[in-house]
């Protein structure tokens, strides 16, 4: 019995050991990780880029002409290629119609060889905005021929439709990027004139549809909507009331990026922690060649999505690069390769003209 007794007592004294060991182990887990652990934090990132106007003037179709017949408009946009490579969602505002057959036409009605949709998605261009002006060049037809030819060359597209169903699909235009989702809005102010013909859809600006529109976006889902507005007037370098009216209803509204097109020149861009609006990009390509037309902006976005607590928060930054548009090719320039290309004297009087006309410009919202 007295054995049996001593047994238990140094079975007794290892549990209380056991016991004293775990809750020093429990002690010391409970310094390493505190109760009051912050939960963990989330962050997605994505690169946007917006080019302005693409068009196709007679000139442009000559220099982009094979001597087979065919057209090579690649040309014009390898040299920023690369930082539509370095972007995740490229987008552009195509003003012109497309089409396999000739013949081929520029202003006022344009009509321009599909490759040219071919040679955009190969220079990197994710999405071509078509609700503009011009859209309507062709009829029915054209607008057709050019959705017809975007979806060969893989552009996502929106703003014009060619019956209910792709209304339906792509109004907005659903686009995701390393973990951000996006919403993007098309209108333009008109058609110049020209009716849209029965069966399509042209999305108008029109203040009760797009209140309507940009109510029905689930924010739930999506994390940045973006209106792009073709709007403004031609060859006018600021802002008028209107624009600013507009930008301002779709902000309040929930458009967290405005992007606009239209006035072939750069206007000015406003931006903060929430958002941006870029008043008019300016040309991307063209053959227009009058002071401030041969040149626009590159629009570069970085949108942040931080989730906390379950909680996502958005916050944007945004700059704009300034390209011009060098004949007689039609290559479009960045500033990285025009400021130590050779060029002819000439030019290089015409591009830093643009340059220092821009740069004053953008530098009058500091």
């Amino acid at each position: 019995m007295k054995r049996l007794g001593t047994c238990a007592v140094l079975l007794s004294m290892i549990a209380a050991v056991v016991v004293s060991a775990g809750y020093l182990r429990s002690v010391r887990m409970q310094r390493v990780v505190p109760a009051t652990v912050p939960p963990d934090e989330r962050i997605f990132r994505a690169r946007l880029l917006f080019a302005g106007d693409v068009m196709a003037h007679l000139p442009q179709l000559t220099a982009a002409r094979r001597s087979d017949g065919t057209h090579d408009f690649f040309g014009q946009f390898r040299l920023v290629k690369p930082r539509f490579d370095a972007a995740d969602l490229v987008v552009v505002n195509l003003e012109t119609t497309l089409s396999a057959a000739a013949p081929h036409t520029g202003y006022p009605c344009f009509r321009t060889p599909s490759s040219l949709a071919r040679a955009l998605r190969r220079a990197g261009v994710d999405v071509a905005v078509t609700a503009n002006n011009h859209c309507c060049d062709g009829g029915a037809r054209g607008i057709g021929a050019t959705l017809a030819a975007l979806d060969d060359a893989g552009l996502r597209h929106t703003g014009t439709f060619v019956d209910s169903l792709r209304h339906g699909a792509d109004h907005p235009l659903r686009l995701a990027a390393n973990g951000i989702r996006f919403a993007l809005f098309n209108y333009t102010y008109g058609t110049n004139g020209l009716p849209v013909p029965t069966g399509t859809t042209v999305n108008r600006i029109d203040t009760t549809v797009i209140a309507r529109d940009l109510a029905a976006v689930d924010r739930g889902s999506v994390d940045c909507v973006i209106a792009f507005v073709h709007w403004g007037n031609e060859y006018e370098r600021r802002p008028d009331s209107e624009q600013r009216m507009l930008a301002g209803f779709l902000r309040r509204h929930g458009a967290d990026l405005v992007v606009g097109s239209h006035p072939h020149v750069v206007q000015p861009f406003e931006q903060d922690s929430t958002g941006a609006v870029f008043y008019s990009l300016g040309n991307f390509v063209s053959n227009q060649r009058r002071r401030y037309c041969d040149g626009g902006l590159l629009a570069e976005v970085e949108v942040v999505k931080r989730i906390a607590a379950g909680v996502p928060t958005m916050h944007y930054a945004a700059q704009a690069v300034p390209v011009w548009v060098a004949l007689p090719d039609y290559r479009i320039l960045p500033p990285e390769v025009a400021d130590t290309l050779a060029m002819p004297p000439h030019a290089r009087a015409a591009y830093d003209r643009f340059m220092q006309d821009t740069r004053r410009l953008l530098d009058e919202r500091k």
